[in-house]
Order: C-alpha cells, then structure tokens, then sequence
C-alpha cells in the first residue's frame, strides 16, 4: 500500500472539493480556486471532512498514480488554503533586484538588466536583496522561482547570483600562486 496515497487529505474549513466525470476535481477556497484532471484509474472520496483516494489494483502504474494523486490534491487544498512561496537571494557586489508594476528587474552583472514579467496567478515581491514568489499554485511557484535562478546561478568561488535562501553553496578554495 502506499504510504502517501492511503493517507486521507483534511479539508479545511472554508475549502470546498468538487469531483466531476473524468476526475476533474475543484478546489475552491479563501485564496482562490484550483482545477486539474487528475488520473482517471482512482476513486477518490468525500467521508466527514476528509478526502480518501484509492486505487482498483496492485498494477505498477496505478500504485505509482496513487501517491502522485493524493500529493496533487493535497497540494491544490493547501494552495488554495494558505498559498506557496518561494523566497530566492540575489548574492554579489552590484547584483540587485527591483520590482515596478509587474516586472521584476533584475541587475546581474550583464550588458544589459534582465526583465521578467510575473505569470498569471504569481506575484514576486523585492526586500532588499530578498525575491519572494508567491502563489496558489505549487507547481506555477517552483517554475517561476527556478526561471528566476537560472539567470544567474550561485557560482561555487565567491558564491555570487541568485540562490534559495534555504540553499548551501558548496564553496571551492580559488588557485595558489607559485613562490
């Protein structure tokens, strides 16, 4: 049995859960509403404020679905509940980050100031060298914190870019010069 996926999902209150044909499934709460097509081999069930998922069968692919399906709803529940968020550093002499409206600018040592406008859904907000992302959707947050990263990952030597605030930079010992 899965260990995850046997695991009933609270609802909280103010989150409403609706499951339609297909298992498109609803979850609306005071944050917002989520909707996602979820695998059509689980069942999955409403008893006493709590939501059960099960599976028909011992298959390989439906006991990997099973966790995947609970893990998914869960999220979409805490989402739409108390949201996600993503908090990144911007780490480097010069290295700054600015938000005006919805683009977020960023200065990172190149020509030019890289711009990146915020998904629909998302919001990322600027504290001194802190971006914070925040969201309803896990997966949407994620994406957009990583996209923010990529535009300069932390470099191993002086560790300067953008990193996870939660993140270790592994630091590596520059070259010695000969006497």
């Amino acid at each position: 049995m899965s260990r995850i996926g046997k695991m009933p999902i609270a609802i909280p209150d103010g989150v409403t859960i609706s499951v339609a044909e297909n298992n498109k499934v609803t979850v609306k709460g005071p944050k917002g509403e989520l909707s996602r097509e979820l695998p059509k081999e689980m069942t999955i069930e409403q008893k006493d404020g709590e939501v059960v998922i099960s599976r028909p069968n011992d298959d390989k692919k439906t006991r990997a679905l099973h966790g995947l399906t609970r893990a998914l709803l869960h999220n979409m529940v805490v989402g739409v509940h108390e949201g996600f968020e993503k908090k990144l550093e911007v780490n480097g002499v010069g290295y700054r980050a600015a938000k005006k409206g919805k683009t977020l600018t960023l200065s990172l040592g190149y020509s030019h100031p890289v711009e990146l406008e915020d998904p629909e859904g998302l919001e990322s907000v600027v504290e001194g060298q802190i971006i914070t992302v925040k969201g309803i959707d896990k997966e949407k947050v994620g994406q957009y914190a990583a996209v923010i990263r990529e535009k300069r990952k932390p470099e191993p030597y002086k560790g300067k870019g953008i990193k996870y605030v939660d993140e270790v930079i592994k630091r590596k010992v520059g070259k010695t010069g000969k006497k």
